[in-house]
């Protein structure tokens, strides 16, 4: 099976007063074409920052400082401007996190849908009639009527549903979802997550779905990437993953996810310490100074370790991590 998305030793830094921020060091991950592949981590992780970096939207003082950025094997790091803007919306398009504020509140449904459409031809009548199709296949009721609507008429649940159906509207090769189900309630996020899985299997698109929702990751994602201080730690099938972790963090993220307790709380399980200083980065594993695990060997940066052909963690641990 060939990879929709496929990043080679990815870093990004950003100048600060600090000095250089190393927001991404390395990260490395395959998105399978028609998979949905999910990316995990703690705020701060990096998970932001690589959206950016892959619709190449980073602020100005953020730049790609190595590796490669690979659609459908066309490295697109360091592309001409306009290479990037024919494959924003057409080739790669997002949903962002907050339907409350991703959508324009000063023009109406309809006109955002058919801007996104420019590059298409035929009349307004013609790209109103494909706007209200989209809406109809998100869920949306009485989707001719919607297009008059604007934002601030709808709820947060159809909001979210319009940025969809806007973001699946030119059928991407890869569809990007920024923790789309944060800002909703249980219910709505429910039917988010079938939605996107049922627009999944209609398109045939490759999602990348950001998220720190480990349930939400683990009922829609075949694949997940988990992401540490800018770094991926671990990869592979979401069951093998959760189940039987091989890096310590996986573990210990697992290990805090409130749905785990049994029993009534005061206080959530936590992970002790907190994220390293990437202005200064530490030498050697990025999460040994909150490791259980670690030893004098984790003054050295740890390699991946294959668990098997489609699962690695990089750890010197990982066979103790797994008993």
């Amino acid at each position: 099976m060939t990879d929709t998305l496929t990043i080679e030793r990815l870093s990004v830094r950003y100048d600060t007063d600090k000095g250089p921020l190393e927001a991404l060091r390395d990260v490395s991950m395959n998105v399978p074409a028609g998979q949905i592949v999910g990316v995990v981590g703690e705020s701060g992780c990096g998970k932001s920052t690589l959206i950016s970096a892959l619709l190449h939207l980073l602020p100005e003082n953020g730049r790609v400082s190595h590796g490669a950025i690979r659609l459908e094997g066309d490295n697109i790091v360091g592309a001409p401007p306009r290479r990037l803007r024919d494959l924003r919306g057409r080739d790669m398009s997002v949903v962002f996190q907050d339907p409350m504020t991703s959508l324009n509140p000063v023009l109406s449904i309809g006109r955002q849908m058919r801007d996104i459409q420019y590059r298409d031809g035929g009349s307004r009548t013609e790209k109103d009639r494909r706007s209200a199709e989209m809406l109809g296949r998100v869920g949306l009721p009485d989707p001719d009527g919607k297009l008059s609507f604007y934002p601030h008429e709808l709820s947060g649940g159809m909001r979210q549903r319009v940025a969809i159906a806007m973001a699946a509207m030119m059928q991407p090769k890869l569809l990007i979802a920024d923790e789309p189900t944060t800002a909703l309630d249980a219910t709505l996020e429910v039917q988010i997550i079938e939605l996107l899985q049922e627009l999944q299997r209609e398109l045939g698109c490759t999602i990348l779905f950001i998220s720190h929702h480990l349930g939400v990751i683990a009922e829609l994602c075949e694949r997940v990437v988990v992401m540490y201080a800018g770094e991926t730690v671990e990869e592979g099938p979401v069951a093998d993953v959760f189940l039987n972790p091989a890096h310590p963090y996986t573990r210990k993220l697992i290990e805090c996810d409130p749905g785990r307790l049994k029993q009534r709380a005061e206080t959530l399980p936590a992970i002790a310490g907190s994220l390293p200083d990437l202005t200064d980065r530490p030498k050697g594993c990025i999460f040994r100074d909150r490791c259980d695990f670690a030893t004098d060997a984790c003054a050295d940066r740890p390699d991946r370790y294959f668990v098997d052909e489609t699962h690695w963690a990089a750890c010197h641990h990982t066979d103790e991590v797994r008993k």
